[in-house]
């Protein structure tokens, strides 16, 4: 399995921006499917974005479509997820996740690898 490390968090007015970064180590990401997931207190982890480097489809949660674009650098290995015109309720540990194959998911059961998570506030 790949190794997943996010940076970038911290805390933003609304209306702000921040750029989470998820570097991966142990594989290349050129043969997986990658995806940003986030956790609000109190409730369930939801997909945010994701895309499929090797069936090349890129999908969004409909909350940050517009605002959120993930991207990525092959040289280093690295996917990246700007996050643009934050509101209050994009607060939450955001976490990258990937795993193998073509299909974009957007279930947390279908990815088996996990970074530790990085915290986004947006103060209102």
């Amino acid at each position: 399995q790949v190794q997943l490390v996010e940076s970038g968090g911290g805390l933003v007015q609304a209306g702000g921006s921040l750029r989470l970064s998820c570097a991966a180590s142990g594989r290349t990401f050129s043969t997986y499917v990658v995806a940003w997931f986030r956790q609000a207190p109190g409730k369930e982890r939801e997909f945010v974005a994701g895309f499929s480097w090797s069936g090349g489809t890129t999908d969004y949660a409909d909350s940050v479509k517009g605002r959120f674009t993930i991207s990525r650098d092959n040289a280093k290995n690295t996917v990246y997820l700007q996050m643009n015109s934050l509101k209050p309720e994009d607060t939450a540990v955001y976490f990258c996740a990937a795993d193998r194959g073509l299909l974009l998911r957007t279930v947390v059961a279908a990815y088996g690898s996990w970074g530790q998570g990085t915290q986004v506030t947006v103060s209102s």
